[in-house]
């Protein structure tokens, strides 16, 4: 007798501890190396952030806004850093007589 109870409690716990609240699962975030090489999955997933930022979650947009900023920042180097400064246009005198009155 004592073995069926004990069974039938060991049985009933199992089945209670079944029964608790899952938390919801989260997707696998990217990471911020995949974004980078990847251009048109992290525009996918800038707009996803940006209609619902609570359902993409804090650490998927983080990772696609270090991504955006790698990229845009492209290893810091402008491709404009070596271009010449052009020299300041000078400044255009009026015409002769325009501005003197009879």
């Amino acid at each position: 007798m004592k073995k069926l109870l004990f069974s039938i409690t060991g049985a009933v716990v199992l089945v209670l501890a079944g029964c608790g609240k899952s938390e919801p699962t989260q997707p696998a975030i990217e990471s911020v190396e995949s974004l980078v090489a990847n251009p048109e999955r992290l525009k996918d997933l800038r707009a996803q952030c940006k209609a619902d930022h609570a359902q993409m979650g804090d650490a998927q947009c983080h990772a696609v806004a270090e991504a955006t900023r790698k990229r845009f920042m492209s290893g810091g180097q402008s491709p404009y850093a070596n271009d010449p400064v052009p020299p300041p246009a000078a400044a255009a005198s009026p015409p002769a007589g325009a501005g003197a009155k009879d």
